[in-house]
């Protein structure tokens, strides 16, 4: 075996030392040659490594992969990488940006205090088990089940984009508003103006002729009925569609169940006749001044609103059983 250069002393080749960086210089350089040349020779192989087994940690050094080339991150994180932070310096956020990637203290607290300012949502009551049937004996967990019915709570201007200018608009054409519109909800992207129903046909008139606003078409009219609800139980929710400026509101007029009478809107929308009969069959809405208010679903003498709540969920008694089919000259005529 031939002697080849010795590890660490001045001349010889070292990992350890090219991976610590460059070698000191001057008096401290000059002191680790003199104590690296005191040291006895290390016996090496052909191949210069040391055949010293207290070095043998140098050989694993000699082999090791470099920091940072494993992907897989048996590294340690960098120094001054803090957990759960970006690297390097922090973005600085203004209070002023519209779209700031931080909140400050200042703007959460605004937020917290909008937050409270806003109305809360009004609850009727709460409803257990399904459809509201108790006592039933019901095994398949249905019976567990809570509901709360509540509406979503009113909101106040501005309501942004377009709703503001047709919320200024029915301002101008009504001169007493606050009585013609008695609540603005925005809820899921909709906008929806709570009608008292002696107003209903002269706030329907403006909103299809008025340049600005133009709603044409009256796509549906739909019933709610909320039990719960004293004095307000039966609900009547108009959608309008404005063809010229593409844009869609809803029109809800309440009614006591005592008296459910509500202003038909067929003479400014004639799309409304067979909508309004079906609301009237189904809930019991009368819609006064309507051409031919008769059932469109049900039998003329059927008892009862069927989607009423108060309507029984079964137990109906068949009454078709014997029945016979007029002839078409002496059935009921609807003109």
């Amino acid at each position: 075996m031939t002697d080849g250069p010795v590890r660490g002393v001045e001349g010889g080749s070292s990992p350890l030392s090219d991976r610590d960086g460059p070698r000191p210089t001057g008096s401290e350089g000059q002191g680790r040659d003199d104590d690296s040349a005191t040291s006895s020779s290390v016996p090496t192989n052909e191949e210069g490594a040391s055949t010293d087994p207290t070095d043998i940690h140098q050989e694993s050094d000699t082999g090791a992969r470099v920091k940072g080339a494993v992907p897989e991150g048996e590294s340690e994180p960098d120094a001054e990488t803090r957990p759960e932070k970006l690297t390097g310096a922090e973005p600085k956020v203004s209070t002023t940006d519209s779209e700031a990637g931080e909140r400050t203290a200042e703007t959460a607290q605004t937020e917290v205090a909008v937050a409270v300012a806003e109305p809360t949502a009004e609850v009727l009551e709460t409803r257990k088990g399904m459809f509201g049937v108790r006592g039933t004996g019901d095994t398949s967990g249905y019976g567990g089940l809570t509901r709360a019915i509540e509406f979503p709570p009113a909101a106040t201007p501005p309501f942004g984009d377009w709703w503001d200018s047709v919320y200024a608009r029915i301002g101008e054409l009504v001169s007493n508003y606050s009585d013609v519109i008695t609540k603005v909800v925005v809820h899921r992207g909709e906008i929806t103006f709570h009608v008292a129903r002696e107003h209903l046909r002269t706030l329907v008139r403006h909103l299809r002729d008025d340049a600005h606003l133009r709603f044409e078409f009256c796509s549906g009219v739909s019933g709610v009925h909320y039990p719960a609800e004293s004095g307000c139980e039966l609900h009547a929710v108009y959608h309008l569609q404005s063809m010229t400026h593409n844009r869609r509101i809803r029109l809800e007029v309440s009614a006591p169940d005592d008296d459910p009478h509500i202003p038909s809107v067929v003479p400014t929308y004639p799309t409304a006749d067979w909508h309004e009969r079906e609301t009237y069959d189904m809930f019991g809405i009368i819609f006064d001044g309507h051409p031919a208010l008769t059932r469109i679903l049900m039998p003329d003498d059927w008892p009862g609103h069927p989607q009423r709540k108060d309507y029984p969920l079964g137990g109906i008694p068949v009454e078709y059983k014997g029945a016979t089919i007029a002839p078409p000259d002496q059935r009921r005529s609807y003109s």
